[in-house]
């Protein structure tokens, strides 16, 4: 039975690639914060008592601050996979808190990576490592951005992950390990965070539906993004370390639309026609230095490893409004 052990497994992704896993046949191991409330709703409906015979899914404390901890887990674990999603992973905040975003999202993959190399040296054992990489890296490049697109991030979060993916390529040529970055574009789904747009858009609208919220309060109407379906994204992730050799790809749907189209289509879906009354620009939700325009490339992806987005944008939306008015108990 093949180990994967996940970084960030109380997320979107970390939750979806948990079902993949368990549905392939592995034994899945995730690593948690400590915290004094649980942040573990997303994963509640896979995880399985430890004492049960036949668990496949265990958890375990852990920090990407904290190098022994996460060197100790990986000796204690022996995992086939690595897969880091763990971050500060919100673009806007990462202004607020450079120093954190740096530590965690840049070094955290570094620590990972260091002990994966003394774990290989000393064990003979081999590990594949999967970097969860981010179009954020793209920046002020022009669409659309591929595998060979300079790379020019405008943020705090970008700079972080461009270290971790230049990282995660050193250790792969200096030390043989099977590592790969997976340069993702925004992919959304239910479990969203509510604080990122296209949550906060859909949680928003389900909320004026329900006479919860009279507006909803959002930043840069015009910025574009190729927004896809998160359990198809990591999918994609899965593929990639089931891949003959360790490569980078970009993963997306290569097509894009503005955060304006997202905000209509949604609250048409809800029935509401005039959405603008509803949406209110502020100024703090604008970056300091915005990327307008990111539009993957990812024919890499289809051609290596028969990948590809089958969820089309509207219907994205669709899911998502639909999963919000059903946590408030609107019917539509």
């Amino acid at each position: 039975m093949r180990k994967a052990l996940i970084t960030g497994v109380t997320g979107q992704d970390g939750s979806y690639l948990v079902e993949l896993l368990l549905g392939e046949g592995y034994e899945v191991h995730g690593i948690i914060r400590r915290a004094s409330t649980f942040n573990t709703s997303r994963i509640e409906h896979v995880y399985q008592d430890p004492h049960v015979e036949g668990t496949r899914f265990f958890l375990h404390y852990g920090d990407l601050a904290d190098a022994n901890t996460i060197r100790k887990l990986i000796y204690k674990i022996r995992p086939d996979e690595i897969y880091n999603f763990g971050a500060q992973s919100h673009v806007r905040v990462s202004f607020d808190i450079p120093e954190y975003t740096a530590n965690i999202t840049g070094l955290g993959a570094l620590r990972i990576l260091e002990a994966i190399k003394d774990y290989e040296g000393e064990t003979g054992a081999k590990v594949k490592f999967y970097q969860a990489s981010s179009s954020e890296l793209f920046g002020s490049a022009p669409p659309p951005q591929n595998e060979l697109t300079p790379f020019q991030p405008r943020s705090p979060y970008g700079v972080a992950k461009l270290f971790a993916f230049h990282t995660t390529k050193n250790y792969r040529e200096a030390y043989g390990i099977f590592a790969v970055n997976g340069i993702l574009f925004n992919h959304e789904s239910p479990r969203r965070g509510e604080t990122f747009v296209t949550r906060k858009i859909t949680k928003g609208i389900a909320d004026i539906v329900a006479g919860r919220a009279d507006k909803i309060y959002l930043g840069n109407l015009d910025a574009k993004r190729d927004w896809g379906y998160a359990p198809e994204f990591v999918e994609a992730m899965w593929r990639m370390l089931q891949h003959e050799a360790p490569e980078d790809f970009v993963i997306g749907t290569g097509e894009a639309h503005t955060v304006r189209e997202f905000c209509e289509l949604g609250f048409h879906h809800a029935g509401i026609g005039d959405w603008q009354k509803y949406v209110a620009i502020v100024h703090r939700y604008f970056r300091p230095t915005e990327v307008d325009y990111l539009l993957a490339d990812p024919r890499k992806a289809r051609e290596k490893l028969g990948w590809y987005a089958r969820t089309k944008f509207a219907d994205l939306v669709k899911i998502m409004v639909d999963a919000d008015m059903k946590i408030n108990g609107v019917k539509q």
